[in-house]
């Protein structure tokens, strides 16, 4: 998902930016996207980008907050788990407790040590009495380290509970956000509509890819990365959404990462984490299969596939496809 209206510099050469940007400019002008004297259709696709990216920003948000909750809830039923068979043995320590009290009440209550020093045998009385000195405290100090291990337990339930419950809120606080995000959306639209046909048919085209490119030479990094980008040319044409890593749907972080599953390799989830894993490469050597993130926040993602496109999943209402690398402004090149 994101914003894909403005042709920009997609870093190749760093050094002639604003050259750069006067070519595309000059390039879009001539294909009719920024017609002259259009200034409130200007304005409209501006909101329109802005609302992109806006929600394609909560989109990551809730994907960051949605791995932490389940990492953090399995975190729990682990704890929960070691806590119930902790206290099955405390369980069967108290019942081994509670076996030697009836035995001293069935004596009359004589201390089991002093019971020994009346028995008919004293010759055993030493061995005896150490045998028993030896499981009290044994039981004593089970007693005590379980009690200790279950009082950090819960100490740590307690927290992992806290923890939970806190990442629930902010995850229904940005699906909140979303729903905001998406009722903008949806009012941008009503305004694109609105507008010439013209003016909607350039705006249309300046963010869409019309045909399946010539990715003839274009060689993978490794055998990984071509099944990763075997996955990614499978998933075109499937729909944007949101929250979603595949197969039938996918948001941008969420392509990329099932993807490379398909590979049998593990990217994070979100598409800021996915910036800082593997080993950054120059776009200028980018190979299929590398992973590109853009924007100064990393807030979206695609994969290189060779012959200056990427694949990616770019908003709601718009189907997996194939783009120009330089969409818009590149923030890294990682190759996993």
């Amino acid at each position: 998902m994101g914003s894909h209206r403005r042709l920009v510099p997609s870093g190749f050469d760093r050094g002639a930016r604003g050259a750069t940007l006067c070519v595309l400019t000059a390039a879009a002008a001539a294909l009719g996207v920024l017609p002259a004297g259009a200034a409130p259709q200007d304005d409209t696709r501006a909101e329109v980008d802005r609302l992109y990216e806006e929600a394609e920003h909560a989109t990551e948000s809730y994907n960051k907050a949605d791995e932490r909750t389940d990492t953090l809830r399995d975190q729990v039923d682990r704890a929960q788990d070691r806590m119930a068979r902790q206290q099955d043995r405390i369980n069967t320590m108290r019942d081994a407790l509670g076996s030697l009290a009836g035995a001293q009440y069935r004596s009359g209550g004589l201390d089991p040590s002093l019971a020994l020093m009346f028995s008919d045998d004293p010759d055993e009385y030493l061995d005896k009495a150490a045998v028993l000195d030896r499981i009290s405290s044994r039981q004593a100090g089970e007693l005590k380290e379980l009690q200790g291990a279950m009082r950090d337990l819960a100490q740590e339930r307690e927290e992992a509970t806290r923890k939970l419950g806190e990442l629930d809120r902010s995850r229904k606080a940005v699906a909140r956000h979303k729903r905001t995000v998406e009722q903008k959306l949806s009012k941008a639209r009503q305004l694109l509509n609105a507008m010439p046909g013209a003016d909607r048919a350039a705006y249309d085209r300046a963010s869409r890819s019309g045909r399946v490119p010539d990715l003839t030479g274009a060689v993978p990094s490794s055998g990984r990365a071509a099944a990763a980008v075997a996955a990614a040319r499978s998933a075109v044409g499937r729909p944007y959404v949101w929250g979603a890593n595949g197969p039938t749907g996918f948001d941008c972080s969420g392509l990329t990462q099932w993807s490379y599953a398909q590979a049998g390799v593990g990217l994070p989830r979100t598409s800021q984490a996915q910036a800082h894993t593997g080993r950054a490469v120059p776009l200028s050597q980018a190979q299929p299969g590398d992973i590109v993130t853009y924007r100064g926040d990393a807030s979206h993602v695609g994969m290189y596939v060779g012959n200056g496109q990427v694949i990616h999943a770019p908003y709601p209402g718009a189907p997996v496809r194939y783009d120009p690398v330089g969409m818009m402004p590149v923030n890294t090149v990682t190759r996993p």
